[in-house]
């Protein structure tokens, strides 16, 4: 059983259809005993980093995910703006992190005249670094759909599970023991999408 996050700051209709369709067992949940029980986890969103973390705070939900994420050492995985929420501090507000994974969130810098805007919006092909269990089923390559103006900075580069290419080199998946992340949206990505989250679901 995969369980949700829902906080309100996400698209967890979206992820759970997605879920669904694969026949994956999944629930939503905003219920703190939930979350601190739960087999695996899933934090989605969208949004403004500091709106998030206060939101999770106010609804009392930070100590349940300490207690499954760093205590009891369930998967958890990450998604677009959750990914951040997984760092320790970001450079869009002021609120601390979740500090799952010793890393910064930093504003996306693109070469003067590259053309490339930001936020980054569109499908972008990643590459694996060929360590981590979320894209070891990958056939080839692999494109995700991304919607953000921010990216996730690893203190280890180790943690760095994928990366793509957009003006310089920047980390779009992030894996470390229990904890994973990505920056792209899997519940819009189609057949890769479905690939990720399957496994996922499958790790033990």
């Amino acid at each position: 059983m995969i369980t949700v996050v829902d906080y309100g700051v996400g698209n967890v209709g979206a992820i759970l259809n997605m879920l669904d369709y694969l026949g994956i067992d999944a629930q939503a949940s905003s219920d703190s005993e939930e979350i601190v029980v739960a087999e695996k986890l899933i934090l989605p969103g969208v949004g403004a980093f500091d709106k998030a973390m206060v939101t999770l705070r106010e609804r009392r939900l930070i100590d349940p995910l300490n207690t499954a994420v760093l205590v009891r050492r369930v998967p958890v995985l990450g998604v677009c703006l959750g990914m951040q929420l997984l760092a320790r501090r970001s450079e869009e507000g002021q609120e601390d992190g979740l500090g799952y994974i010793d890393a910064e969130v930093k504003r996306i810098k693109v070469p003067q005249d590259s053309g490339l805007k930001v936020p980054h919006i569109g499908w972008m092909e990643v590459k694996p670094a060929g360590r981590g269990q979320l894209f070891g089923t990958a056939q080839g390559p692999e494109r995700f759909y991304f919607d953000h103006g921010y990216h996730v900075v690893c203190e280890d580069s180790q943690a760095v599970s994928a990366t793509f290419a957009y003006g310089a080199e920047l980390c779009c998946a992030l894996e470390q023991a229990n904890v994973f992340g990505v920056q792209f949206h899997p519940e819009k990505s189609h057949r890769f999408g479905m690939r990720l989250l399957k496994s996922f679901e499958q790790l033990t």
